[in-house]
C-alpha cells in the first residue's frame, strides 16, 4: 500500500514538472516571438526615417548651389544615405545590434545635413545680400557709366587671368567680445569690441605680393556696420561697401592675422555674418552670434 501511493505521488511530481517545463517553454516563445515583432516594428520605422532623409537630399540636390565642394560633400552623403538605407533592408530585424549601429548612423547622418543646410542658407543669404546691393550701386552710379565700363572690362579682363586655382580662401576664423580694458566678456553690456582672428589658406598657385582684404559685417537687422560712402571696393561688375580693410603681404603660405572693430554703442543680440573680400572674390563667410 505505502509503494502504491510512493509511486502515486511520485507520478504527480513528475507531472508537475512536467508542466512547469512545457510552461515555461511556452512563456519563452510567447516572449521571443513579441522581441521579434518589435524588432520588425523598429526596423520598418527606421527605415522610412531613412527614406524621408533621402528625400530630403534629393530635394537639396535640386538647389543651386554656388559652392562646387559643398556640392561634392553633399553628393557623397546622399549616396550614403541609399547605402545604409539597402543594407538596412538587407539586414534581418533579428539583427538587433546592427539595427541599433544604423540608428547611431542615421543621427550622424542628420547631424551633417544640418550642418550643410546651414552653410547652403548662409552661401544662399548672402549672395541675395550682394546682388540686391550691386543693383542699388548700379542704379546710384548711372551718371558714371563710362568710368564703370571701364573698370568692368578691367575686371573683365583680371578674371581671364586668374583662375579658380590660384584664389584665395578663408580657412578659419574666431571672434573674441572684449570690453573697454580689452579683457574677454560675454556680458554683452560690456562689450566694446570684437576681435577676430583668422587664417588665409596656402595657396602656391596665387601670385603673391600686398592684399587688400576687406571685410563686410552684417548686424542681426541686416544692416553693413560701419557703412561709409567713401568705402567701396569692386566686386563683379560693381562696387559695394565695406566695413573695414586690412592690408597685409601674401607669400603663398597660409597666412594668419587679427582685425578688430570698436562698437559705439551695445551690440544688438541675434546672429552676425562676417564676409571676406579679397582680389574681386568672395573667399570666405563667418557666421557668428552674440547671446544675452
Amino acid at each position: 500500500m505505502k509503494n502504491k501511493v510512493f509511486i502515486w505521488v511520485l507520478v504527480a511530481v513528475l507531472l508537475a514538472i512536467i508542466g512547469a517545463l512545457v510552461y515555461m517553454n511556452l512563456s519563452q516563445r510567447n516572449e521571443l516571438t513579441e522581441l521579434v515583432e518589435q524588432m520588425e516594428i523598429e526596423k520598418e520605422e527606421l527605415q522610412e526615417e531613412y527614406e524621408d532623409l533621402a528625400i530630403q537630399f534629393d530635394g537639396y540636390q535640386n538647389m543651386e548651389i554656388r559652392n562646387d565642394s559643398l556640392q561634392d560633400l553633399l553628393s557623397k552623403e546622399q549616396q550614403r544615405v541609399q547605402d545604409l538605407l539597402e543594407e538596412l533592408r538587407q539586414t534581418k530585424a533579428s539583427n538587433a545590434r546592427r539595427i541599433a549601429e544604423l540608428k547611431k548612423e542615421l543621427a550622424t547622418v542628420r547631424a551633417v545635413m544640418k550642418d550643410y543646410v546651414r552653410q547652403i542658407d548662409s552661401l544662399n543669404a548672402t549672395n541675395a545680400r550682394l546682388t540686391e546691393e550691386n543693383i542699388q550701386v548700379k542704379q546710384e552710379n548711372r551718371q558714371m557709366r563710362t568710368q564703370n565700363e571701364q573698370l568692368a572690362q578691367e575686371n573683365t579682363a583680371l578674371t581671364e587671368t586668374v583662375t579658380r586655382a590660384s584664389m584665395l580662401e578663408l580657412s578659419s576664423c574666431t571672434l573674441t567680445t572684449l570690453n573697454k580694458r580689452d579683457k574677454k566678456t560675454r556680458i554683452v553690456s560690456q562689450i566694446c569690441k570684437l576681435q577676430f582672428d583668422f587664417t588665409i589658406a596656402k595657396n602656391i598657385t596665387c601670385p603673391p605680393g600686398m592684399k587688400d582684404l576687406y571685410v563686410r559685417i552684417i548686424n542681426p537687422s541686416g544692416e553693413l556696420l560701419g557703412e561709409l560712402a567713401g568705402q567701396r571696393f569692386a566686386f563683379e561688375s560693381g562696387e559695394i561697401h565695406y566695413t573695414l580693410k586690412h592690408e597685409f603681404e601674401y607669400t603663398g603660405e597660409a597666412y594668419t592675422g587679427t582685425f578688430y572693430w570698436s562698437l559705439d554703442a551695445e551690440p544688438a543680440v541675434g546672429f552676425y555674418n562676417a564676409d571676406f573680400f579679397c582680389d574681386g572674390n568672395l573667399i570666405g563667410s563667418y557666421p557668428f552670434q552674440i547671446k544675452k
